[in-house]
């Protein structure tokens, strides 16, 4: 069952990129909030923010850049497991997405 429902039957896709990284930069930033005072908290952004990547994903306007939205739901996979692979934190994530929440906020 999704979380997001009304995103779910097709309101996501009538959002731009922008706006769509935007929310989930929004979970992200629950995420770091409540990664030590409230881990359950923390756990329910972190399955949030996957699904509105999935959706973002799942958008057909956007398959020249799956590789790049693919990319950073990884980086949000191993920021959350605690994997180094990468070496990508929540900070860093929450900088990337801060951008996006920026750039919708004047107006993009």
């Amino acid at each position: 069952m999704a979380i997001h429902q009304e995103q779910a039957s097709g309101a996501w896709y009538r959002h731009s990129l922008i706006f769509q990284l935007a929310n989930v930069g929004t979970e992200v930033g629950r995420i770091r909030k409540w990664r030590e005072r409230n881990p359950e908290m923390a756990d329910r952004a972190f399955i949030r923010a996957l699904e509105l990547l999935d959706l973002t994903l799942g958008d057909p306007r956007w398959k020249g850049r799956l590789k790049e939205i693919a990319r950073v739901r990884s980086f949000l996979c191993g920021a959350m497991l605690g994997a180094e692979e990468y070496g990508t934190t929540l900070e860093d994530l929450d900088r990337y997405f801060l951008a996006f929440a920026t750039a919708v906020r004047n107006g993009a």
